[in-house]
């Protein structure tokens, strides 16, 4: 292997050894094959290609200090690629195959976990599509489920260091009764435009409001928002935002340090009241903002461009459950 300059990996691509695949073929999923391959094998008329049967997931291994492997909660991603599955009326995969397929695919490329303290980890992404050919617009009865490994650096350029962020008012992510709150690609193409307005005007990413009203915070680029006030961590509540593990995560972290927690619609004009503010996500684990930017005012928050005591405190704490520095109380590391 090509020796990696592990503390300056991007978040890209980068090729591994191997993946591993499993079919759904007459009503039941086969056995798990392993494949060296980059490329599938797929039918021109396949659902994923035409109506949108498609769904991904995202999570993260990390080598500790003591040369042990952990997968951060991989059941959680499980549970959620099998929501996604029924929101768009594929096969359901099952729990079991799911963590089976993700052990096996960070085993099989061991070598590519980037080292203890290097900044980077290695990221796991499962991926579940229509393989089946229909040319009306109807549900495949064939299925393709891939786990493939990549080792990554942090998803922001600037890591734990705050960010600035656009409020995007002409575009919406998802519909209020769509797909917003399941992980389907169909998400992600609608954020691209906003994605690249943001970048070319100097933001981390795009902060998106609810797409009924205009009222109300919803999600933040590829993350989920959060935000600190009065010993408070509160995170917006709403049908089109997708459901992060991390987020849930470091509600449960903000509980045991004391703090309290709230789900619940986030007003714009409550932006002038907080005193931290970040983006939360596998990808992006805690990035702190430092300035909110809408139309005719600028949200600022924390002093000498730095994060806020409780973004760092909950951030370090989460990093040290993944890589095992301290205990693991609620039994979210799965060690290899």
């Amino acid at each position: 292997m090509e020796l990696l300059d592990w503390k300056n990996l991007p978040f890209s691509y980068i090729k591994t050894d191997y993946n591993v695949r499993c079919y759904y073929r007459d009503g039941k999923w086969g056995k798990l094959e392993i494949s060296s391959s980059e490329y599938i094998n797929l039918h021109m008329a396949a659902t994923c290609l035409h109506y949108g049967q498609e769904t991904f997931e995202g999570l993260k291994a990390f080598r500790g200090k003591d040369g042990k492997i952990r997968i951060f909660r991989p059941n959680e991603n499980a549970k959620r690629m099998i929501k996604s599955a029924k929101g768009v009326m594929m096969a359901e995969i099952t729990e079991e195959l799911f963590i089976e397929a993700v052990t096996q695919a960070v085993k099989l490329n061991e070598r590519f976990i980037p080292p203890y303290e290097s900044g980077a980890s290695l990221y796991i992404r499962p991926l579940l599509i229509g393989s089946g050919a229909q040319v009306g617009v109807s549900p495949s009865k064939e299925y393709l489920f891939i786990v493939f490994v990549t080792p990554v650096g942090p998803y922001f350029k600037e890591g734990f260091k705050p960010v600035d962020v656009w409020i995007c008012r002409e575009y919406d992510r998802a519909a209020p009764l769509g797909t917003g709150n399941i992980k389907v690609g169909g998400n992600y193409a609608a954020s691209l435009i906003p994605a690249d307005i943001a970048h070319k005007n100097g933001f981390a990413a795009a902060l998106y409001l609810d797409p009924r009203e205009k009222k109300y915070i919803d999600e933040c680029g590829p993350a989920n928002f959060i935000a600190i006030k009065n010993n408070t961590y509160i995170t917006p509540k709403s049908n089109s935002i997708l459901p992060s593990i991390t987020n849930k995560s470091l509600m449960t972290l903000a509980e045991e340090i004391g703090m309290k927690v709230e789900v619940r619609p986030v007003p714009i004009e409550e932006l002038e009241t907080f005193e931290e503010v970040g983006m939360v996500g596998t990808a992006a684990v805690l990035s702190p903002i430092k300035r909110i930017v809408d139309t005719n005012k600028i949200y600022t928050y924390g002093k000498n461009n730095e994060p806020g005591k409780k973004c760092t405190e909950l951030y370090n704490k989460l990093r040290a459950i993944q890589y095992g520095d301290i205990e693991d109380k609620h039994n979210w590391v799965f060690v290899l």
